[in-house]
């Protein structure tokens, strides 16, 4: 990453470090302090501490530290693959799995177990062959993978123009009284924890429709389509509205369902085959744990 240089302006005030986390949003405030602990943040030509108290006319050079080398290692990792031709496949990938590497998870990552398997397409780097869209770690569910460049353009453009059939089936905090509802709230980068999305003015648009499954005593059952495929989406919108989903570390409460993360499975997905033009619709049933934590929410709803 090449060097990022700025003047410190008249209106810009406090110390080093804040000033640049406002500026930069891109970089997160702990990271900048890292950088200029470690001497790639010079304010006029001058090393100088994260402390600093930045002047109007202040010349700040900063050198990103450049990122640890991955290498991306084809891995003999089981696949649920729902299906496969010589231009797309589908995976139900399990809760738990990295879709691609990063450098918190070099390894044992959807891509690692893909490139074992097939060919995949090039068009989005290095680190994410053949993604065409993500779903978190802990979610569970339905993705569709390009094999070739000409498939994922096309899958890649039906996304873009919301064409895609995606559902979901979420656990959700509380019993929700309207049998469906749709939540319309931008979303973008939490100015509180930059490890979250919040619902923020000037956020990327984000609709997320809902509906209503089932009602237990303190949770309830919904299916979500989106319209538009957010970071955290469901998982934002659901808590945004006093519905957080159950298990979720991040946005949810402490109190919740045991498990490893949210209850949260990509259910259907549907496209038109890049190739032949047929319209392409899938299912995966929910995994045991969810549909074990159901019948045991349904088992005390009888005791009532």
């Amino acid at each position: 990453m090449d060097p990022i240089e700025l003047t410190i302006e008249q209106g810009d005030h406090g110390r080093l470090d804040k000033v640049l986390a406002t500026k930069l949003g891109q970089f997160s405030r702990s990271k900048l302090q890292r950088w200029i602990k470690l001497g790639l943040v010079v304010v006029n030509s001058q090393q100088v501490a994260d402390k600093y108290k930045v002047k109007a006319g202040d010349q700040v050079v900063i050198t990103p530290e450049q990122p640890h080398k991955i290498d991306l290692t084809p891995e003999k990792i089981p696949l649920d693959i729902v299906y496969e031709d010589d231009d797309v496949l589908v995976v139900n990938k399990p809760q738990g799995m990295v879709v691609h590497p990063s450098p918190g998870h070099p390894d044992h990552t959807l891509v690692n177990a893909l490139l074992y398997h097939c060919p995949l397409s090039t068009i989005n780097g290095e680190f994410r062959p053949g993604i065409v869209h993500r779903i978190d770690k802990d979610t569970s569910g339905l993705l569709m993978v390009a094999k070739n460049d000409q498939a994922h353009r096309s899958l890649a453009a039906q996304l873009k123009a919301k064409t895609t059939k995606r559902e979901y089936v979420a656990l959700v905090h509380g019993r929700i009284s309207e049998d469906n509802g749709t939540i319309d709230a931008p979303l973008g980068r939490s100015r509180k924890d930059r490890k979250k999305q919040a619902v923020v003015a000037g956020g990327r648009h984000a609709v997320t429709h809902f509906q209503v499954l089932e009602r237990f005593r303190q949770y309830t059952l919904i299916k979500c389509r989106l319209e538009t495929g957010r970071t955290h989406q469901i998982r934002v919108h659901m808590s945004s509205i006093g519905h957080p989903l159950a298990g979720d570390p991040l946005y949810g409460p402490r109190k919740t369902l045991p498990g490893n993360g949210q209850y949260l499975h990509a259910r259907l997905l549907g496209f038109v085959h890049p190739r032949t033009g047929k319209e392409m619709v899938f299912t995966a049933p929910l995994p045991a744990y969810f549909q074990q934590m159901i019948d045991k929410l349904r088992q005390q709803n009888k005791g009532n």
